[in-house]
C-alpha cells in the first residue's frame, strides 16, 4: 500500500468511527506553558479535563459556572460534557482570542480580567536597554508616540 492509498483509508476510517481526535496538546495563557495529556479536538474546538482548568487559567467549574478568585462567568451545557469542558467555546463566549498551530493552543487575555489598560489607555512601563546599552524606560516617552519593536525566534 502506497502512502496515498493509506492516508485515504486511514481518514476514510475515522470518517467512519466518527470519533473525535484525541491527543495531546499545549496551551499557552498569560505566563503559562501547560501541556495536556488528553484532550479532544472537534473541529475548531478544544475539549479539556474539567480537572485541567485551574491549571490553565484558574478558573474552576462551579455550580454558578466558570470561576475565578471572586468572578464567575455561567457557563452553557454546551460547553460541558462529562469530565470535559470545551475552552475554545468558553473563549468565544467571554471574547477572547485564539490562536492555534502545530497542536498548541494561545489564549489572549480575557477581556474582562485584563487590568487597567484598556481603561487608562496607558501602557504599563517596562525597561530594554537602547543600541548603546543604556537602560531607556516607555515611561521617558510619556505624551510622545512611541513605535515599539519586538520580535522572536519562535
Amino acid at each position: 500500500m502506497n502512502r496515498r492509498e493509506f492516508l485515504l483509508t486511514s481518514a476514510s476510517a475515522s470518517i467512519v468511527l466518527g470519533a473525535p481526535a484525541q491527543t495531546s496538546g499545549t496551551v499557552l495563557y498569560s505566563d503559562r506553558t501547560v501541556k495536556l495529556d488528553s484532550i479532544k479536538v472537534e473541529g475548531s474546538d478544544l475539549w479539556v479535563r474539567s480537572a485541567d482548568l485551574p491549571r490553565i487559567n484558574e478558573f474552576e467549574l462551579k455550580p454558578q459556572g466558570a470561576c475565578r478568585a471572586d468572578l464567575c462567568i455561567p457557563v452553557t451545557k454546551e460547553l460541558r460534557n462529562a469530565d470535559r469542558f470545551n475552552l475554545t467555546g468558553f473563549a468565544r463566549r467571554i471574547g477572547q482570542s485564539v490562536v492555534v498551530d502545530s497542536g498548541v493552543w494561545s489564549f489572549g487575555e480575557i477581556p474582562v480580567v485584563r487590568g487597567t489598560y484598556y481603561n487608562t489607555r496607558v501602557a504599563p512601563d517596562f525597561a530594554v536597554p537602547d543600541r548603546s546599552g543604556k537602560i531607556v524606560h516607555l515611561s521617558d516617552f510619556r505624551g510622545k508616540k512611541v513605535l515599539v519593536v519586538t520580535w522572536a525566534s519562535w
